[in-house]
Parts: C-alpha cells; sequence; structure tokens
C-alpha cells in the first residue's frame, strides 16, 4: 500500500491507501447491526411464552434461535476484526517504509525520525482499520436497537433520548481537552528522542512535562467514563422502575421490560465505543499531521540539499 505523497487529514489517507478495503469492512459491519436488535426480540418472546403459556417446545426453539444467531453475530466480527487488524498493520508497514530511507542530517532530527517509525505510526495505522467501519457498526446498532424499542414502547425513546443527549454535550468539550493535552505530548516526546540521540539521557524538565500531560490526559478520560456510566445506570433504574409500574398495572408485558433494560444494555457498549472512536480520530488526527508534516519538511529538505 503506497501513498506517497501522504495526504494532509488523516481521513484522506484512510480512504486514499485503503478504500477498497474499507468497502469490506463496511459489508462486515453492516451484517453484524442488521442482526444486533433480533437477539432481544428473541430474549422478549422466551420471557412472555415461559409467563404466559408456558408453551415448552416454542421456547427451545426460541432459545436455538437465540443461539444460532448470536453465534452468527459473533463470526460475522470475528471476521471483521481480523480484517481489521490486517488493514491497520498494513497501514503501519506503509507509514514506516514512507521515512525508512529519509536521511536525518542531525541527532535532533534523528531522534524525531526514530519515534515516529518506532511508536507514532502505530496508533495512526491501527486507526486506519476503524475509521469507517467503527463509526457505521456502531451507530447502526444504536439506530437498531431505539428503533426496536420505540416499536414496543414509545416511551422508551424518551428513555434514550435521556440516556445519550446529555452526553452529546459533556463529552466534546472533555475530549478537546484531551486533544490539546495529546498534541503537546508528541512534541515533548519528540524532542525526549532527540535528547536521547544526542546525549544519552532525556532531560528532566521534559521526562516531568510529559508526565504532567499524561496523567491530565488520564484524569479527564476517566472522569468521563464516569459520567457516562453513571448515565447508563440512571436510565436503567428508570427503566426497571417506570417499567415496573406498568408491569404491575398491566399496560406492558414483563418481557417487554426485559426487552427494554436489555436493550439499555445493548446502547451503552456502542455508544461508549462510537465515543472511543471520536476520541481516536480526533487524537490520531493531530498525530498524523504532525507525522504528515514532518515527512514533508524533510522531503524539502532531501530535495533542495540534492538540488
Amino acid at each position: 500500500m503506497s501513498c506517497a505523497p501522504l495526504p494532509q487529514t488523516m481521513m484522506g489517507y484512510v480512504v486514499r491507501c485503503s478504500g477498497r478495503h474499507q468497502i469490506g469492512l463496511a459489508a462486515l459491519a453492516a451484517g453484524v447491526f442488521g442482526l444486533s436488535s433480533v437477539p432481544l426480540e428473541l430474549q422478549r418472546r422466551i420471557v412472555n411464552d415461559a409467563i404466559k403459556s408456558g408453551a415448552t417446545a416454542t421456547i427451545l426453539w426460541l432459545a436455538a434461535a437465540y443461539a444460532g444467531v448470536a453465534l452468527l453475530e459473533q463470526g460475522l466480527k470475528l471476521a471483521l476484526n481480523i480484517y481489521r487488524a490486517w488493514v491497520s498493520e498494513d497501514a503501519v508497514r506503509s507509514l514506516r517504509r514512507s521515512l525508512r530511507d529519509i536521511e536525518q542530517p542531525d541527532s535532533d532530527k534523528a531522534g524525531t525520525h526514530t519515534a515516529m517509525i518506532v511508536a507514532e505510526v502505530e496508533p495512526i495505522g491501527g486507526f486506519v482499520g476503524m475509521a469507517i467501519s467503527e463509526p457505521l457498526l456502531q451507530a447502526g446498532i444504536l439506530a437498531s436497537v431505539i428503533g426496536y424499542m420505540t416499536y414496543l414502547e414509545p416511551w422508551a425513546l424518551v428513555l434514550c433520548a435521556g440516556f445519550l443527549l446529555p452526553q452529546a454535550l459533556f463529552v466534546p468539550s472533555m475530549q478537546q481537552a484531551i486533544n490539546r493535552r495529546a498534541e503537546k505530548r508528541i512534541r515533548t516526546l519528540r524532542k525526549v528522542g532527540g535528547d536521547i540521540v544526542e546525549t544519552g539521557m532525556p532531560e528532566d524538565e521534559r521526562i516531568e512535562r510529559v508526565f504532567a500531560l499524561n496523567m491530565g490526559i488520564y484524569k479527564i478520560k476517566f472522569t468521563m467514563n464516569l459520567a457516562m456510566n453513571f448515565m447508563y445506570y440512571l436510565a436503567v433504574a428508570v427503566a426497571l422502575g417506570v417499567g415496573g409500574l406498568f408491569a404491575v398495572d398491566g399496560r406492558i408485558e414483563v418481557g417487554t421490560v426485559v426487552a427494554v433494560v436489555s436493550g439499555l444494555g445493548k446502547l451503552n457498549d456502542p455508544w461508549g465505543d462510537l465515543v472511543s472512536w471520536g476520541r481516536e480520530l480526533s487524537v490520531d488526527s493531530v498525530k498524523y499531521r504532525l507525522f504528515a508534516e514532518a515527512v514533508s519538511r524533510r522531503e524539502r529538505t532531501e530535495g533542495l540539499a540534492t538540488a
């Protein structure tokens, strides 16, 4: 996979260097999210049949269908993950080759060059495999599950909105704070690489700076995770409370309450994965921009030196 000269943006690199593979990954992702709401319906029917009629044969058939759908879904996920890993590793290999033959005139640039080849290309290449298929998969699961829950009970749409909308407000601002620290961290680590090549050891001040930036990133990231988890458990509590009252009054079936609570669980994971994807896109876009700028500068320097 050759992409020289490097595109200016991360997504431009993804499309140019793995476009046809992204189509295959998207097809597998569509297969996975297409099955995402089927287990919820089978689960609802099993609970209702067991409570209402005690139809043993029907329950067994539904349980077998549940297991079959789960196996098919997991098989598609396995194929998707392996394919993603191959695309990512191919991107890492390509990025390392783009730097392999660039000469470094001094020790500081040699340290930067080493850091880029060894460390920086890993997260950039790793993101390539999930760049398009991941948001498609997770957004598809969210749409499928929310649509199914709303079909069962219209009030579930309000519950889903109460679960997701507050997070859509606080997640972006916290992610921007992470991005700013991530860019400073990359620039500092490049200087650390230059220190090691030039003197054999990094400066203490830069080591402390990296430590402080990393701890800042961790604090914001884990606080954001805590807030997201709290919103999930709050939504489950509301679903159990309201759904339990409706079930006692005979307004809904117990199986519907079970399906709604299970649906919230199915929303929590893809929403968290979608937020993680957005985080990685933001951070890796910064890394890619710095990487592409460094490669471009070195190519221009070589061109002037040989002119």
